[in-house]
C-alpha cells in the first residue's frame, strides 16, 4: 500500500493534517532558502560597508562607496537617518546627540526587522508540526481500534492501514519540524552577529556625528 493510499483512506481528518503539514513544510523551506541567501550576503556586505565607511573622507563619499556593497540596504539606512534636515519640529528638538540616538534607533529597528523576518514562522513550524503530526497519529490509532471493535475477524490487513497511517503522520510531523528548528537556531546565531556589528556601527556613528567639531562643521556648511 503506497503513501497516498494510506493518507486518503484515513478520511477528512487525515487529509487535513497531511495538507497542513505540507503547507507548513513548503512555507518553512521557502523561508529557509530565502534567509540563507539573505544572510549569506548580509554578513559580507555589512563588513565591507563598514570598512568602506571608515576609509572615506566624508559622509557623502562614504554613501557612494557603500552603495556598491550594501546590496540588502542594511548600513545605508543608518547613514541616511543622520541626514535629517527638517527644522522647527519636535524631531529636531533637544541636543544633537539625543536627535541622533532617536534617529539611529528607529533606523536600526527597521533594519533588524528585515533580518528577523521569517524567524517567527520557523519557530512556529518547529514547535507545532510535531503536535499536528500527533493529531494524525491519534486519528490513525482510533481508526485501527474501531476496525478491531467492529466485529468479524481481525486480520493484519484490517489493522495495518490505520497503524501505518499513524506512523506516517508521526514521522511527517518530525520531518517538517526538524529543519525549521535547525534553521531557526542557525539563523538566530548569524543574525545575532550581524545585529551586534550594526549596533556597534550605529553607536560609533552617533559618537562621530555628535562630536562638537563635526556639529560646528555642519553648522558652517
Amino acid at each position: 500500500m503506497n503513501l497516498l493510499a494510506l493518507v486518503t483512506q484515513g478520511g477528512f481528518i487525515s487529509q487535513l493534517v497531511a495538507l497542513l503539514l505540507l503547507a507548513m513544510s513548503v512555507a518553512s523551506w521557502v523561508v529557509i532558502l530565502w534567509k540563507a541567501w539573505l544572510l549569506q550576503r548580509a554578513g559580507g556586505d555589512v563588513a565591507r560597508s563598514m570598512a568602506a565607511f571608515w576609509q572615506s573622507a566624508s559622509l557623502e563619499k562614504a554613501r557612494e562607496k557603500i552603495a556598491a556593497f550594501d546590496r540588502n540596504a542594511l548600513v545605508l539606512p543608518l547613514i541616511a537617518a543622520t541626514q535629517f534636515k527638517e527644522r522647527g519640529t519636535l524631531a529636531t528638538a533637544g541636543e544633537r546627540s539625543a536627535q541622533l540616538t532617536r534617529l539611529l534607533r528607529d533606523a536600526l529597528h527597521a533594519v533588524l526587522h528585515k533580518l528577523q523576518f521569517g524567524q517567527v514562522l520557523l519557530a512556529t513550524v518547529g514547535s507545532t508540526a510535531p503536535f499536528v503530526g500527533l493529531l494524525g497519529t491519534v486519528w490513525g490509532i482510533y481508526h485501527a481500534l474501531t476496525g478491531m471493535a467492529g466485529g468479524g475477524q481481525v486480520t493484519i490487513d484490517k489493522v495495518s492501514g490505520p497503524v501505518g497511517e499513524a506512523l506516517i503522520m508521526t514521522a511527517a510531523g518530525l520531518v517538517v519540524a526538524i529543519p525549521a528548528v535547525l534553521a531557526y537556531n542557525v539563523f538566530g546565531r548569524i543574525i545575532g552577529r550581524i545585529e551586534a556589528d550594526l549596533e556597534g556601527f550605529a553607536h560609533d556613528l552617533r559618537e562621530l556625528l555628535a562630536a562638537p567639531s563635526h556639529a560646528s562643521a555642519e553648522a558652517d556648511a
